[in-house]
């Protein structure tokens, strides 16, 4: 994989959705990327990738889930074999209300592959080329409980604490070989027309991607209260 040139204007989004990761597609098609949709749901990324290139987007579709430890990073290997992004943006995670008090350790350990371990997977199987070529974005959707640990959110709590520290241990290990790596930390309920509209949120990946290597953040916070 290192062999090969990272394409500049691909975009792979993992963990796609109808919310903020239709946004942040609909943000990088806009400046000419093509985008790679990944999710476990194939009817849901057939109907996302159908509306991208109602708007003239150029998409590909793959499905693979991240609750699948090993399954996903034979799923990511192969998929690398056929693109090599320069962007690329992990946006997969299980958003529910739970006690750390009521569930068992499966769940737990089912949740934080979802939420950490997939996002960790991601980097190590995308990065190569782009250290090879240094340069390239990993972009990491984080969640407000990092910063502020909900009893009522305890595995999501758990995830958004691992993906805080793994995105800055990734941005300290990548940046000197010319990867950008940053979080966009959203603190609410992502909603249309709200303090935390998609499209709002989105136009910050842009940013991150787009900053010059000597101002690159490591973390954008959204607050929806």
């Amino acid at each position: 994989m290192s062999e090969k040139t990272l394409d500049p204007k691909h975009a792979l989004i993992i963990g796609a959705g109808p919310g903020l990761g239709l946004a942040v597609a609909r943000r990088f098609a806009r400046e000419g990327f093509a985008i790679t949709l990944v999710s476990r749901n194939e009817a849901g990324l057939a109907e996302l990738a159908g509306e991208l290139r109602a708007g003239g987007a150029t998409v590909g579709t793959f499905t693979a889930d991240a609750g699948d430890v090993a399954g996903f990073r034979a799923a990511l290997q192969q998929l690398s074999t056929r693109i090599t992004p320069a962007v690329v943006v992990y946006n997969a995670a299980v958003v529910t209300f739970d006690s750390l008090l009521s569930v068992d350790a499966e769940y737990l350990q089912h949740t934080y592959a979802i939420n950490v371990l997939g996002a960790i997977t991601t980097a190590q199987v995308f990065t190569p080329a782009m250290r090879a070529t240094r340069s390239g974005t990993v972009l990491i959707t984080g969640g407000g409980v990092a910063r502020y640990p909900s009893a009522r959110r305890g595995s999501l709590t758990l995830g958004k604490v691992g993906v805080r520290a793994s995105v800055a241990m990734l941005a300290e290990e990548l940046a000197p070989d010319g990867v950008h790596v940053a979080g966009v930390t959203v603190a609410g309920i992502i909603a249309p027309g709200t303090a935390l509209d998609p499209d709002v949120i989105a136009e910050n990946y842009w940013t991150l991607h787009t900053q010059p290597a000597d101002q690159w953040s490591t973390d954008i916070y959204f607050d929806g209260r």
